[in-house]
C-alpha cells in the first residue's frame, strides 16, 4: 500500500510485510496521525496469515527523526494535558504493540533515527542499519531529557559509559558506531540494506512460528528476572507452546532422531510436514 496522504505505507512480499514511516518531507517525524495509523496497520497484519516477519523501515532518507515537535509536543500541549495523555498513550501504545507482537520483528534502520525513534527501534527484535544512517539522542540540545523510554533503550542496550556519552552530548554516531555500541545487530552498507534484511527474515520463516513467538516473549520477560524466577517462567512458557503446538515440536524431534534429516545445531527442521 503507497497512498501518498497515509502516514505509514506497506507492502506484504513473500510472507515479509515491509512497513514504512511515510513522513519523507517530514524525515518520517511522528504525529498523532501516525501514531494512531501504524496503530491500525500493526493489528491488519499481526494475524494474517500470509505475515511471518515484519521490517519497519522509513521512506526517503530516514528512518525516524523522532517526535514531531510541532504536532506531538506544541500543539498538544496548547489543548492541555488531556491532549498530552492522549499523544503519550497513542506512540507508547503502539511502540508496546510491536514490543510483544505476534510474529517477529525486524527495524531497517535506512538514514535518520533520533530521539522519540529509538522507541519502535527497541519495541523491534532485531535491527539492521546502513552504514550511512544516522543516531541520536537530540533532546538534550533542545532543552529536555530524552523521555518517552529513550533513556531506558539506551541504558538497556549500551554500556553505562556509552549511554552517558550518547545523551549528555547528542552528538550524531553513524550506523557503525551504533553496531559497535549494540544500539544494532549489525551495520553494512545502505545498498546493501535491505538484502540483509531479507536474508534474516527469511532464516525466521524458517523457524516454527510459535517457538518464535514464546522465544521473543521470554528474552524481554526474563531480562529483569532473578535466575530462579526466570527458570520457573520458562518451564511453564515451554509448557504453554507446546499447549498451542506440540505436533511441530514431536515433528522437529522426529526429523531428527528417526529421519536423521537435519541437525538442530546446523538448521531448522522441516514446518511443513505434519508428524507421523
Amino acid at each position: 500500500m503507497r497512498l501518498a496522504d497515509d502516514p505509514v505505507a506497506f507492502d506484504v512480499v513473500d510472507n515479509i510485510a515491509w512497513v514504512r514511516f511515510n513522513r519523507p518531507e517530514k524525515r518520517n517525524c511522528m504525529n498523532p496521525s501516525l501514531n494512531r495509523r501504524m496503530m491500525e496497520v500493526l493489528e491488519e497484519l499481526e494475524y494474517r496469515d500470509d505475515v511471518g516477519v515484519l521490517v519497519l523501515s522509513g521512506e526517503g532518507t530516514a528512518w525516524s527523526a523522532g517526535m514531531d515537535l510541532k504536532e506531538y509536543f506544541r500543539e498538544s500541549e496548547e489543548k492541555g494535558l488531556g491532549a498530552v495523555r492522549k499523544s503519550q498513550q497513542e506512540a507508547y501504545g503502539w511502540w508496546r504493540r510491536l514490543r510483544w507482537y505476534q510474529k517477529p520483528t525486524i527495524a531497517m534502520v535506512n538514514g535518520w533515527c533520533f530521539g522519540g525513534g529509538y522507541g519502535p527501534l527497541f519495541s523491534c527484535d532485531l535491527a539492521f542499519a546502513a552504514d550511512e544512517a544516522q543516531f541520536a539522542l537530540s533532546e538534550i540540545n533542545w532543552g529536555i531529557l530524552p523521555g518517552g523510554g529513550a533513556t531506558k533503550v539506551v541504558a538497556d542496550l549500551l554500556s553505562m559509559r556509552d549511554a552517558m556519552y550518547h545523551a549528555l552530548t547528542g552528538e550524531l554516531i553513524d550506523g557503525k558506531k551504533a553496531a559497535e555500541w549494540k544500539l544494532v545487530n549489525e551495520s553494512v552498507p545502505l545498498a546493501e540494506l535491505r538484502t540483509l534484511v531479507k536474508q534474516v527474515a527469511d532464516v525466521l520463516l524458517s523457524k516454527n512460528p510459535v517457538a518464535l513467538k514464546a522465544t521473543k516473549d521470554a528474552l524481554r520477560r526474563v531480562a529483569e528476572m532473578t535466575y530462579d524466577s526466570a527458570e520457573d517462567y520458562l518451564v511453564r512458557a515451554q509448557e504453554a507452546a507446546n499447549y498451542f503446538d506440540n505436533e511441530g515440536r514431536k515433528e522437529g524431534i522426529h526429523q531428527f532422531i528417526d529421519e536423521k534429516t537435519y541437525k538442530p545445531g546446523l538448521g531448522a527442521y522441516d514446518k511443513t510436514r505434519q508428524a507421523s
